[in-house]
């Protein structure tokens, strides 16, 4: 079975996702975030650095690369959950990896622009401004039925979409923020968009669709987020040689 030097692998992923130049979250740190044993056989991903995802993978992978990390609530004790996750990281030498917003907006990795080519859409172009850097893109359709373009987003999360009405129909423009994106909804409207693909909103997100005139289209925060762990899986199988796993733990949202 090959093995690779885990720095070697963090060197890679911080140059293709450019880790060090495009900001996030406070407390998002991307990058290498626990380390592990030095050399990596076989590696897994994953959306949640949750603590069933840990235990899922504690026995088999020597790398774990999430998207969401390990230190969404800043500086904390390491007691309860938070202390059960590195507990099991570090007693299984299991290296723990987060790539967020880079992950994101990512032009060939991207959750947005995955779930943008898998939804048909043509012209791509970058969406969602944060700090300078975009988190998602937009791109058009031919004219399509909106209920046909909710049913096509259905099929290709193998969820059921939300609907937020607001727009025309039929569609030809549409942004994508995945995730908690219905916040990029006054941009969606400025770049004329009909409809807004995000994962998860607010109440007060149905309103102001209704008054922009943009439909927002709800696919599940975790279902639109599986995208780039899996691309990067495919990424580093090919680079490397080394087996790689998805673990499918869904957040129900």
């Amino acid at each position: 079975m090959p093995a690779v030097p885990l720095a070697e692998i963090t060197r890679f992923l911080d140059g293709y996702l450019d880790t060090r130049r495009v900001p996030d979250y406070r407390n998002a740190l991307n990058g290498l975030q626990v380390e592990g044993i030095e050399v990596v056989s076989r590696f897994a991903v994953a959306v949640d650095a949750r603590e069933s995802v840990i235990e899922a993978v504690r026995d088999w992978a020597d790398l774990l690369i999430v998207h969401h990390g390990l230190f969404w609530s800043g500086l904390q004790p390491l007691t309860g959950p938070a202390f059960r996750r590195v507990k099991a990281l570090i007693e299984s030498g299991t290296a723990l990896y987060s790539a967020h917003l880079p992950l994101d907006g990512h032009p060939e990795v991207g959750n947005a622009a995955i779930l943008a080519r898998k939804l048909g859409l043509k012209d791509l172009l970058p969406f969602g401004e944060y700090e300078g850097f975009h988190v998602g893109c937009r791109g058009s359709v031919a004219g399509v039925r909106l209920s046909d373009f909710a049913a096509r987003l259905s099929k290709v999360l193998n969820r059921e979409a939300t609907v937020l009405p607001g727009g025309p129909d039929p569609v030809s423009m549409v942004a994508i923020a995945t995730g908690g994106g219905a916040s990029r909804l006054a941009e969606a409207a400025a770049v004329e968009a009909d409809v807004l693909v995000t994962g998860e909103a607010q109440h007060h997100h149905a309103i102001d669709a209704a008054e922009l005139g943009v439909t927002i289209l709800l696919g599940g925060h975790y279902e639109t987020e599986t995208w780039g762990v899996r691309k990067i899986a495919e990424l580093l199988t090919g680079r490397f040689g080394i087996e790689g796993r998805f673990v499918d733990i869904p957040s129900g949202l």
